[in-house]
């Protein structure tokens, strides 16, 4: 009796510290963002006497001639772009790791800890985009993602790896494949639960970052959804009601998309725990 009281206590305050840190904010988002401008300023959680959304969505939409828009088609290269370098290069890493054991097996997967721990640096990034011509182009920063998601991405695949018996390695090189044969026709179809789990992460960071297309794809045109943030925002006067209108647009698809596969983000997340 005392133990279902308690994980019922545990249950309602994890739903309550949930409402609070996610859907009063949320809240706050969208009854701003169908104000007008001067109930906007006020920055409440009052429901507004009248609802602007749609008039707030156009002006947004057509801000800065069609910022927004343009926005969403680079965010949207970059992301698609970032994933499936990242699927490609971390799922055959991810393979090695496992699959290969020696002297440096140690020192690679240290190598690939480490890029989790140290953060990126900024300048050097860019001296070194800058000399191989990459500083303020779709390539260098889709390289840049690749970079930060690479050593999550290749953990993640190889703990889901350790799932996959061996004898599908050896059954196969002994019909005659190649190593490359062996892992895209055998092993990379094997790997779907895990693909799609970082295909969503992956996706929601990338899409919604906001510091590397500021410090390495600057530009007015090369404007990616989360600097379209600065359209409304300036140092005397915010306009508050279009800033919140922008930030539920370029919101909503990254949160419909996670609500969606939330499950096969945790399926894809456990399954590499049954063994390693």
């Amino acid at each position: 009796m005392k133990k279902g009281i308690r994980q019922f206590t545990v249950e309602a305050a994890a739903i309550l510290l949930s409402v609070v840190i996610f859907w009063i904010p949320f809240y706050f988002i969208i009854v701003n963002a169908i104000k007008d401008e001067k109930e906007s300023s006020l920055l409440n959680l009052r429901w507004p006497s009248t609802i602007h959304l749609w008039a707030n969505m156009k002006t947004v939409i057509e801000a800065r001639d069609y910022m927004l828009l343009r926005a969403f088609y680079n965010s949207t290269l970059i992301t698609v772009f970032s994933i499936v370098v990242l699927i490609v290069i971390c799922a055959m890493a991810g393979f090695i790791l496992q699959r290969r054991t020696g002297k440096a097996t140690p020192w690679l997967n240290f190598l690939v800890l480490s890029g989790l721990i140290i953060p990126p640096a900024i300048v050097p990034t860019i001296w070194v985009l800058d000399g191989l011509g990459l500083f303020k182009t779709m390539t260098g920063l889709v390289a840049v993602e690749v970079a930060l998601g690479f050593p999550f991405c290749v953990l993640l695949y190889k703990g889901f790896m350790a799932t996959i018996p061996r004898e599908i390695d050896e059954a196969a090189i002994m019909d005659g494949c190649s190593g490359f044969g062996l892992f895209y026709r055998m092993i990379l179809p094997l790997l779907k639960p895990v693909t799609a789990t970082i295909v969503i992460t992956q996706s929601v960071f990338i899409f919604n970052d906001f510091t590397n297309p500021l410090y390495f794809f600057p530009g007015a045109k090369n404007a990616t959804v989360q600097l379209t943030l600065y359209n409304f925002q300036s140092q005397f006067v915010t306009q508050w009601n279009l800033l919140f209108t922008n930030i539920l647009v370029i919101t909503l698809p990254m949160l419909i998309l996670f609500v969606i596969f939330n499950k096969r983000i945790v399926e894809g997340m456990t399954a590499g725990s049954v063994k390693g």
